[in-house]
């Protein structure tokens, strides 16, 4: 049976989403070549990932994320768009609390840019060796220095990374020191299979990190991405990295209708 859905289009940084409101959960969220088609750059509307918004009965909405291949996990910059979409429905004012894949998550929005709150990181779960640092920030990151990261191969070291031990199933980050409390990086994204112009999930373990390694004994930090600039800010109690925001724009693109 033919189907048909308005969609709006949103991007953080860069990093792009096709939002649906699906509180009347009429979306087929089974429906794998579905997820797929949208996100196609070719043949779809095109997209990092799928995001829908749904009813929750703790909260005030529920984020559910895709990935374009049609895994779901959580996504930083995704939520930070699913916290303007829902504004824009009218489901929040300027502050709102949201359940997602990794558990509840605080946001306020201002403006058009989002702080969004990201789950605390214990960093002895972190695995760090002399080439890498391994964190869970909502999805699992390999975070690497590399110099000249102009004109590294994201895409071909970031595959070998995602697909090899002890890496397997992680994005993998690409970081530059820029100075004392700025990073630029580059992330080759699990599930999309490439390069991004931007991670949330990604740049948050990046920042903590760099921190924990000492590369910076900032808390507030600057993390220019190809498709712009985020921040990362957090509290250190112990070993726990806590009060954990990333902020960065987040802004409509277009709205449409696709017919199935």
């Amino acid at each position: 049976m033919p189907m048909n859905f308005s969609f709006y289009k949103y991007q953080g940084t860069g990093n792009d989403f096709v939002m649906i409101d699906n509180r009347d959960q009429s979306f087929p969220k089974d429906t794998i070549s579905l997820i797929n088609h949208i996100c196609d750059r070719h043949f779809g509307i095109g997209a990092d990932g799928l995001i829908l918004i749904e009813n929750d009965t703790t909260s005030d909405f529920r984020m559910i994320y895709y990935n374009a291949d049609g895994s779901e996990t959580f996504c930083g910059n995704g939520g930070r768009c699913a916290v303007a979409f829902a504004h824009f429905l009218g489901i929040i004012d300027d502050k709102t609390n949201f359940i997602a894949f990794d558990g509840l998550h605080y946001a306020e929005i201002d403006n058009g840019i989002v702080s969004l709150q990201m789950i605390d990181v214990d960093s002895d779960t972190m695995e760090i060796t002399k080439e890498a640092v391994f964190a869970n920030t909502g999805t699992q990151h390999h975070v690497q220095l590399v110099n000249s990261l102009e004109n590294y191969p994201v895409f071909q070291h970031g595959k070998e990374i995602r697909y090899s031990y002890p890496s397997p199933g992680s994005n993998v980050n690409f970081v530059q020191q820029i100075n004392n409390d700025t990073f630029r990086v580059r992330t080759y994204e699990k599930g999309v299979e490439n390069e991004t112009l931007a991670c949330g999930t990604g740049v948050t373990a990046v920042a903590i990190a760099m921190h924990k390694t000492g590369k910076t004994n900032a808390t507030k930090i600057n993390l220019p991405v190809e498709g712009g600039n985020l921040q990362v800010k957090f509290t250190v109690e112990n070993s726990l990295y806590t009060n954990v925001f990333l902020t960065g724009p987040a802004t409509f693109v277009f709205k449409g209708t696709l017919d199935y």
